[in-house]
């Protein structure tokens, strides 16, 4: 008479877990790619209303606000993911705005901490804003596959 066979045999089991580790493997570092964008979403978001109070007070008034005028929040303490606080430059043509992000929260050694530039273009018609610095020679140095598709 045969025994059926109860469990699984050792060779199987080594299977299941060299596929899990591959599996683990390739998910992780995405995951924390992931995890890292959404943080970079965070400062962009407050990006978006700085970059909506210039543009409002450069269609009103025809020119770029002060750092005062702008209404931009400078203090870095708005967001756990800036290192450092928001700086606000204008000329008579153009207006940037810089945010520095730490976004792993660790040493500055990271490769994970950088800038990210904003710059306006504004005329009759409206207010451009170009992210990492198209209109001048100004560049973030965020890594971008951090930065959301339309800075890249």
């Amino acid at each position: 008479m045969k025994q059926l066979q109860k469990g699984f045999t050792l060779i199987e089991l080594m299977i299941v877990v060299a596929i899990i580790g591959i599996l683990a493997a390739t998910a992780l570092p995405a995951y924390q790619d992931y995890t890292k964008r959404a943080k970079v979403t965070e400062v962009m978001v407050i990006a978006s209303k700085d970059k909506v109070s210039v543009s409002e007070y450069f269609m009103s008034t025809g020119s770029y606000p002060t750092s005062a005028q702008a209404g931009i929040n400078p203090d870095a303490g708005q967001s756990p993911y800036l290192s450092a606080d928001t700086t606000y430059v204008t000329s008579p043509s153009v207006a940037t705005i810089t945010y520095t992000l730490d976004i792993d929260q660790k040493p500055a050694t990271t490769d994970d901490n950088g800038t990210v530039v904003f710059q306006a273009d504004g005329n009759s018609s409206g207010v451009t804003w170009s992210c990492g610095g198209s209109l001048t020679d100004v560049a973030g140095t965020l890594d971008p596959k951090y930065l959301p598709a339309n800075c890249r």
